[in-house]
């Protein structure tokens, strides 16, 4: 199977399945001498992994991160950094039913008929717990880019949704609900909506807002290497992901030119910030920010007609642990894409040594 890797300069190759042994990645082109954070990094896995609320699903995964190479005292070495992250609660015999019969939404019919053999147990290599690999590998570039400060936060569930504008929130306040939104009036009323969902056996989607602060002018490269292309393509690599969409977005449609230029003031920086930080496909200087949208989750509690491999006509049964809203576990997803994404145009632009 091949796309499992992301990034041309800070690369990331990801391993392993929902009910294997382990999942696990290499990163390749990470500068060396960079002093990293290990508490750090199992900080970001753990605001990701299963079982840490009532509202997401309740596997319980340590999600402890085993780092085998490229690290040697404390500092990045300049050579690939392997990691292991190993599965110790999973329930494969929650899938028995699903062996011959595909779930609607997910990803267990295509599998099937591009590569006439699949992993059936939590959906295998399309099961939302690879991106755990993603999360230590965000980390990471996080650390590299110790300057740049990236936060994301839960946007809207469902119809309940944050009214105020990013500049205006509290970013302190998204550790401390179970959400993950940055409003902690709005977080008390998606938490109850979540539950609500939940308890009927059902799902909920959502968006989440990404904020990136202190980029400098000149990441991103015409034509085809454009910032924005590449941290679309990052978000909608992200499970569930549906659209994505920055500064204005969709709502600057509605505006007229005169109305949505951003103007520029004599220090550089603009008036206004349409834009989303990004123009011409490189960055400003201005706050880079895009609002990811999730689809609701696709295993849902309750029975679904589908198809099994003879192509009958089915009731596919709800079992197993399952997420009834995806958003509040899928924040440091985002980040960590986002931090990939930024350090790959980051050593395009400056090289591996100024950033080591």
């Amino acid at each position: 199977m091949a796309g499992n890797t992301f990034g041309n300069r800070f690369r990331v190759t990801t391993f392993g399945e929902s009910h294997g042994a382990a999942i696990g990645g290499v990163i390749d082109g990470c500068p060396a001498g960079v002093s990293l954070n290990l508490e750090q990094i199992q900080q970001e896995l753990d605001r990701r992994k299963p079982g840490q609320s009532k509202i997401v699903t309740q596997r319980k995964e340590a999600d402890e991160v085993r780092f085998l190479s490229g690290i040697f005292e404390g500092k990045t070495t300049g050579t690939p950094i392997g990691f292991i992250i190993e599965n110790t609660n999973s329930k494969s015999q929650d899938y028995e039913h699903i062996k011959d019969t595909y779930r609607p939404s997910h990803a267990d019919y295509v599998y099937d008929e591009k590569y006439g053999h699949r992993d059936y147990r939590g959906g295998g290599r399309s099961s939302a717990r690879e991106t755990a690999c993603r999360v230590v590998a965000g980390a990471i570039a996080k650390q590299v880019l110790s300057n740049v400060k990236i936060t994301a936060y839960v946007a809207s569930v469902g119809d309940i949704s944050v009214k105020k504008r990013y500049s205006e929130l509290d970013f302190n306040t998204i550790e401390q609900n179970p959400v993950r939104c940055a409003d902690p009036i709005i977080a008390v009323q998606m938490e109850d909506l979540i539950k609500s969902v939940k308890k009927d056996g059902d799902s909920i989607g959502g968006t989440i807002i990404c904020v990136v602060e202190n980029v400098p002018i000149g990441l991103g490269e015409p034509v085809f290497d454009r910032l924005d292309a590449d941290l679309a393509k990052a978000m909608l690599g992200i499970n569930a992901v549906k659209g994505v969409e920055f500064g204005s977005g969709f709502e600057g449609t509605k505006l007229r030119g005169s109305q949505h230029n951003d103007v520029i003031l004599p220090d550089g920086t603009t008036k206004t910030n349409n834009a989303g930080g990004i123009v011409g496909g490189i960055s400003n200087g201005m706050d880079i920010y895009f609002k990811v949208a999730f689809k609701p989750t696709a295993t849902l509690m309750k029975d679904q007609q589908s198809i099994n491999s003879l192509h009958e006509v089915v009731t596919v049964q709800g079992k197993g642990r399952h997420d009834a809203c995806v958003l509040p576990r899928a924040v440091p997803i985002v980040e960590a894409m986002t931090a990939i994404t930024l350090l790959d145009f980051y050593i395009e632009q400056y090289g591996l040594k100024k950033l080591s």
